[in-house]
């Protein structure tokens, strides 16, 4: 097991390595940069000084430099926590992201509790019933899950959310909490609105999951072990949640690592603009629409540092779930 962990960190730090340089390096690609957005916009204004301010501008961020000393210069200071300035809000990177960070990851994991209690029951129940009227609503709402965009079903639900039910639903707190310190009413009105934004990621995501929970139950249910359940007089439920279920959730914990939680992180990005949520993806659409390469830079690096966290915890999550499997 430590050997495993071992060489998935060193398999990790590499990945992280190569995606930053890669990313860096796409940003960098497109004719132009930020300061000829910035030149443009001064010149608008009717700045006289534009063209002194760019270059003061250039000098800052060490845009003056060739892309090999922006590019080690950056990634040296990510790996000791200074991630850069933002070129368009002119504030320390990791200031900007500040909670981001926490809210993303929290979203992300309230999103997945919620994509298990929907695809397992549903997956489920759509197996045991295979063909029943029941079977065919499952079925079809995963498909219309399936095929819905993220955004399209959060302007839908947001509208229902409002007029139906009366909700506040934009962001992640009421106004009172927003710059409040935590405390326990601070976390009660995270809750009472998180539930929108989870739902709308989950419902989404969750329609292929249920498709494949029911695959492999209905693949299970046909081997001789559940067979031989049983023949032993055991009940019908009990062979199903305690044999056939533990046996068919575990293709489900390497899709949740592998590219449910990838899914939900990126996916959460759309969702939280359409919901103005407080979370890294509307500052990362925002980064790359601004080609302002440190801010963007660091968004790419924590979404894959999240994303390979994800398929570590699934790894050792479908070790603990069967026994059978060994990490080597």
């Amino acid at each position: 097991m430590l050997n495993y962990l071992i060489r998935r960190v060193g398999y990790a730090l590499i990945m992280v390595v190569l995606v930053s340089f890669v990313s860096f390096a796409i940003i960098k690609l497109p004719p132009g940069d930020f300061l000829d957005q910035k030149l443009a916009q001064l010149r608008a204004r009717g700045d006289r000084s534009a063209e002194a301010r760019i270059e003061d501008y250039r000098i800052r961020y060490g845009l003056d430099k060739s892309f090999w000393w922006q590019y080690s210069h950056w990634a040296i200071n990510f790996v000791q926590g200074d991630f850069g300035e933002s070129f368009e809000y002119e504030k320390p990177v990791r200031d900007l992201l500040g909670q981001r960070v926490t809210m993303t990851v929290i979203l992300a994991l309230a999103t997945l509790i919620v994509v298990w209690a929907l695809a397992i029951p549903l997956g489920v129940y759509s197996a045991v019933k295979q063909y029943s009227l029941g079977d065919q609503v499952v079925t079809t709402m995963s498909f219309i899950g399936l095929g819905m965009p993220g955004f399209l079903f959060a302007l839908l639900f947001l509208y229902f959310a409002i007029r139906v039910l009366n909700v506040e639903a934009l962001g992640l707190f009421s106004q009172a909490y927003v710059d409040a310190p935590w405390s326990w009413g601070r976390f009660v009105d995270l809750m009472n609105h998180l539930w929108i934004p989870a739902i709308i990621s989950a419902v989404t995501g969750a329609g292929g999951l249920i498709r494949i929970m029911r695959g492999n139950l209905l693949d299970t249910l046909g081997q001789p072990f559940v067979e031989a359940a049983r023949a032993r007089g055991l009940k019908n439920s009990t062979v199903i949640w305690k044999h056939a279920v533990r046996i068919a959730i575990n293709p489900l914990i390497v899709i949740l690592g592998s590219e449910a939680f990838p899914s939900i992180i990126t996916g959460n990005a759309l969702v939280s603009i359409v919901l103005n949520l407080p979370t890294i993806g509307p500052l990362f659409v925002d980064a790359l629409r601004k080609l302002d390469m440190y801010m963007a830079g660091t968004c790419i690096v924590l979404f894959t540092m999240l994303l390979l966290i994800g398929n570590l915890l699934s790894d050792l999550a479908l070790a603990w779930a069967d026994p059978r499997i060994r990490l080597e």
